[in-house]
């Protein structure tokens, strides 16, 4: 949009105000831009700007949803909705207006346009607005009517700033001056300050000429003698009413008793041109502006008489105080008949029923939104709003902010490690400073050659990075080509194999992964491609590598004794499963070629709402979170995950974050992602849907679920980049959710065990050269162990076990797949297949893991959490193994021993377990 015809406006002393507010302006970066080009100083707002914003789009409904599970009405969502948006569009003016010393930099509100006629309810609305959005640069729209008249001066005395509206006569812009005036005298006399009190008038002006035009068409129509000088009227009414109202505004503040006011600092209370599109189309498009340009005086415009401005407008000034022509059009409209005096009447009443109607349109609006928020609860609906009201009572959002880590627990070891990790809280801003070094160092790679990129991690460290890689891809959303990136979080040297051989080793970097810097599984993998790239001739395979960790870790010490080109550091306060927002999750984002400030800038937009300066009812995360903590208490406790398709990879972050936070003390939400669909009536009553909705693709199944009756939230992105938003969003929601259930969100108290068990099959198959065989029988009711090397059984008795096996399953139970398999597509196909014929003979929630993958995100839920689940284990021989270096060990035993310790650990806890092992593709013959 060019702005020369607009900066020139300007230097004539006229500002242009926008006569537009939506909520995607403000969040998009679009009204900034605008502000920071000079197009324009100031807002202006009002029911029906607020209906259009609302009613034609979904940008409000993310925040409506929220509030209307807590249980509020239409009105007060619509009253936070507005706030928000003016204390947003108020913030971003703030410059303006300090540099303008507040001349300009303004943003109005309007009062309800039912208290049009009330002069009481005015002022109590206008000071509950004032102080409600609480910025210096607001001003508050009071109607002219005859009641709202007085109105304006008790609030000009309480020192609030006022932008009149609806003033369509001369008679009563007169009354406004007087009411503006009056009202600084009223503060004067008690002692208090002016000089800060602002205030424009506006005076509307289109309309006047739709309605005269109108009566002067009428006159044309008859043919009469009057026709050729009613001809020679169209267009002119308003433009004269508007240049005599200029005169007036002149006339009044070049008197005496402005002068009296001025020497305490009152400022002129400037002419707003308002109602300035054409909606003739026979006349110029810029009408309105043009021939209303003169010094202290403000045109708001919508925003297309803003582009045709802009684009073909011209500044000239064209306001004074001779208005002699100007009185000769109302003499001679007057002569016709037509009285300006019951136009102007007709046009104050018809404004003030139009806004009316438009403000009861847009709660109507709300309403229905409102109401659609409401179904998706279902049966949780009525149980919702006293359970918001009462974290809000104990304070739930504050207490997080706080670190105040009774919220969770009362052992006291268990706060002390509560406290140092809620760093993520703050992940956004922390990691923002740190973007510029990933950028460039991420860019030193790229121009050096490499192409893509491996990242060697576990739980935390991998699963967000996988997302970012699998919804984004390579450079086709961000803002340069990026690196491939691959993610192996298996010790399965099957998987390792098919990795390998997809490298070209001179164009690879890898990326060592972990928090702690002691993963077993990470150490292994990146000793293997230590000494892969160190076999194929690289003098300095330290080049190769990039080492991501917390300060002091082995890790840490061992990428700066091999030379690693980098170490990045993590930050200790944050957990690996909310640490996607940190360097875990970013730089290898930052590598894909991502834009990282925009998913950032998503996440601050909702740590901002989740703030506890918030009302608990708009609080994305709280409401979410207690949503969540409900639906467990009320049995709903299978957390299921339906997405569009470029949202699917979301789940297996989600799994992480829900399982291994809550599933503790035999208590916790069990996640259901990638589940196969069956017919909506067939799942059981212990199902919560949450539907991440992106293009739409699965409304049709969400609407289906819903109509079944089961609960289904939908959660709407705008672009991919709302990932930011979502991932914040959901660490507040967990760690509300299980402050809600009194679950240590932020330890891991059962994953230690598999870990130890693991340790010691290994330390036996150090001393033994094997490890331990599993007996080819029924333990008892709870266990079995089959291996088919020992029995021989056909797939078709295999299948029958299994179907033996899950026939114990009863309603509120899952059945859990752990699968030691490769993770890849054919296996992934041939194991879901399994899982929905699971699924449809039980109706019990499924879900899959691959391990050992899984024992650092759901691992944790299946031996700490509800004892509902029946757990098929499965793993196989590989078909080939590869040595781990330095340690007298292969992978293949390595991921036995870790599948045979979690078998221990969920056999120890008295979960019901088949394990089965193969040296034959036994597996794959039942799938």
């Amino acid at each position: 949009m060019g702005n020369e015809a607009i900066q020139k406006l300007h230097a004539l002393g006229q500002s242009l105000w926008y006569d537009n507010i939506q909520r995607r302006l403000l969040e998009n970066g679009e009204l900034a831009r605008m502000i920071a080009e000079g197009l324009i100083r100031g807002v202006t707002s009002n029911p029906t700007i607020f209906h259009q914003a609302i009613a034609r789009s979904h940008d409000y409904d993310s925040a409506i949803q929220p509030m209307a599970w807590a249980g509020w009405s239409a009105l007060q969502i619509y009253d936070q909705l507005t706030v928000e948006d003016i204390q947003k569009a108020a913030d971003l003016f703030l410059p303006v207006y300090e540099a303008t010393q507040g001349e300009d930099g303004y943003v109005s509100l309007e009062v309800a346009p039912t208290l049009a006629y009330d002069t009481e309810g005015t002022v109590a609305e206008a000071k509950r607005l004032w102080t409600l959005v609480s910025r210096p640069n607001l001003m508050i729209k009071i109607p002219a009517t005859a009641p709202g008249v007085p109105a304006i001066r008790r609030a000009i005395y309480e020192g609030i700033n006022v932008n009149v509206t609806l003033i369509f006569s001369l008679e009563r812009y007169a009354q406004v001056i007087d009411a503006y005036l009056s009202g600084l005298e009223d503060r004067l006399e008690t002692g208090l300050p002016i000089d800060r009190i602002a205030s424009v008038a506006s005076f509307f002006v289109s309309r006047v000429d739709t309605k005269v035009d109108r009566l002067l068409e009428e006159i044309i129509r008859q043919e009469g003698p009057d026709a050729e000088q009613a001809r020679s009227l169209l267009g002119k009414a308003a433009i004269a009413n508007a240049r005599l109202a200029y005169a007036q505004f002149l006339d009044a503040f070049k008197s005496e008793r402005f002068h009296a006011l001025a020497q305490h600092g009152a400022r002129v209370q400037r002419p707003l041109w308002a109602s300035t599109s054409t909606k003739n189309p026979a006349y110029s498009d810029v009408l309105y502006v043009e021939a209303l340009i003169g010094p202290q005086t403000v045109n708001t415009v919508p925003p297309q008489t803003l582009a045709a401005f802009a684009d073909h407008g011209k500044a000239t000034l064209t306001l004074s105080a001779d208005v002699n022509a100007e009185k000769e059009v109302i003499s001679a409209l007057e002569r016709l008949g037509i009285s300006m005096a019951r136009v102007t009447q007709e046009l104050e009443e018809e404004g003030v029923k139009a806004f009316a109607d438009a403000f009861d349109a847009l709660l109507k609006t709300i309403e229905e939104r409102r109401s659609v928020a409401v179904a998706e609860l279902g049966p949780l609906a009525h149980l919702l709003p006293a359970q918001i009201e009462r974290a809000d009572h104990e304070r739930y959002v504050q207490r997080l902010f706080e670190a105040d880590a009774s919220l969770w627990t009362e052992n006291a070891a268990g706060q002390a490690e509560i406290r140092q990790r809620l760093g993520w809280l703050i992940a956004p801003q922390k990691s923002r400073p740190l973007v510029s070094a990933w950028f460039n160092l991420a860019q030193q790679i790229a121009q050096e050659g490499y192409r893509q990129a491996v990242l060697l991690g576990m739980g935390g460290s991998s699963l967000a990075p996988e997302v970012f890689a699998s919804i984004f891809g390579v450079g086709q959303l961000g803002q340069w080509p990026g690196l491939s990136l691959t993610v192996l979080d298996s010790t399965d040297p099957d998987q390792i194999s098919a990795v390998a051989r997809d490298l070209e080793w001179k164009e690879t970097l890898f990326i060592v992964s972990s928090k702690s810097g002691t993963t077993v599984e990470v150490h292994a993998l990146m000793d293997y491609f230590w000494t892969w790239v160190k076999t194929q001739g690289e003098p300095n395979p330290g080049r190769h590598f990039v080492a991501i960790t917390d300060p002091g870790t082995p890790l840490a010490k061992l990428a700066e004794e091999r030379g690693f080109r980098e170490v990045i550091y993590g930050d200790p306060h944050v957990g690996g499963r909310y640490s996607a927002l940190t360097v875990f999750g970013l730089f290898p984002a930052t590598l894909l070629g991502m834009n990282i400030e925009t998913l950032l800038s998503r996440a601050d937009r909702m740590f901002a709402q989740s703030l506890p300066t918030q009302p608990a009812g708009r609080n994305p995360g709280l409401v979410l979170g207690v949503l969540l903590g409900v639906a467990a208490a009320q049995g709903r406790d299978k957390l299921t995950f339906l997405a569009d398709p470029e949202l699917l990879p979301l789940g297996a972050w989600l799994e992480q974050l829900v399982a291994e936070s809550s599933g503790k003390e035999g208590r916790g939400i069990i996640p259901v992602d990638l589940e196969p669909e069956i017919d909506p009536k067939d799942y059981g009553q212990d199902r919560l849907f949450v539907y991440f909705h992106l293009s739409g693709a699965k409304e049709e199944r969400a609407s289906a679920l819903l109509a079944a009756g089961h609960p289904v939230i939908t959660l709407r992105l705008e672009d991919v980049y709302d990932l930011g938003a979502e991932m914040y969003r959901w660490e507040v929601a967990i760690a509300i959710a299980c402050a809600f259930l009194r679950i240590n969100a932020f330890d891991q108290p059962d994953v230690e065990d598999s870990k130890i068990r693991a340790r010691a099959l290994l330390a036996a198959f150090q001393n033994q050269g094997k490890l331990p065989s599993e007996s080819p029988c029924w333990e008892d009711e709870r266990v079995a162990v089959f291996t088919s090397q020992d029995t021989g059984i056909e797939g078709s008795e295999l299948a029958e076990l299994i179907e033996q096996w899950i026939s114990r399953a009863e309603p509120g139970d899952y059945i859990a797949i752990n699968a030691y398999l490769p993770r890849n597509a054919q296996m992934l196909e041939r194991l879901q297949a399994l899982r929905r014929r699971i699924l449809e003979m039980t109706h019990c929630a499924t879900t899959l893991g691959f391990g050992p993958r899984f024992l650092h995100s759901t691992g944790q839920l299946h031996k700490g959490g509800p004892n509902r689940g029946l757990f098929i284990q499965i793993t196989r021989e590989p078909e080939t193994d590869l040595d781990i270096p330095g340690q007298s060990l292969r992978f293949g035993t390595l991921e036995r021993a870790q599948a045979m310790g979690d078998f221990e650990a969920l056999k120890s806890r008295g979960r019901r377990v088949l394990y089965l092992h193969s040296k034959t593709p036994f597996i794959e013959n039942i799938l």
